[in-house]
């Protein structure tokens, strides 16, 4: 698995690739999380194109089960933070995770069927 990606990751990426000062990057990167999350709490939909959206659903309440000892706990109404992915996004994860399989396969010796590859004698 990779690394999580942090907002010094993110500040760093900005730096690099638009060339703004450091310290510009991170204001830039905390400016744009902070009207994110101030957009979210105001219960608005937040969408990035080839992205996905963000927004915010209210959940009603409900009685739960405590699983360790059976008894019924009433689960106050919340609001839940829901992310969709875009197809974009999608497609670019899975076609990721097919190279990574056939990669991985190759360096096994296995094809992406399953089966051992066999060298032509």
């Amino acid at each position: 698995m990779g690394q999580t990606i942090t907002r010094a990751h993110l500040s760093e990426a900005v730096y690099q690739e638009v060339g703004l000062s450091r310290n510009e990057s991170a204001d830039l990167v905390e400016s744009v999380l902070t009207a994110i999350g101030d957009s979210l709490s105001e219960g608005e939909t937040v969408k990035l194109s080839s992205f996905g959206s963000f927004s915010v659903r209210q959940k009603g309440g409900r009685m739960g089960r405590n699983p360790k000892t059976g008894e019924e706990v009433p689960i106050k109404p919340r609001r839940v933070l829901v992310f969709r992915p875009s197809h974009v996004l999608k497609e670019q994860i899975n076609k990721a995770l097919t190279v990574a399989k056939a990669a991985g396969a190759s360096l096994t010796g296995i094809s992406s069927t399953g089966s051992a590859d066999q060298a032509a004698d």
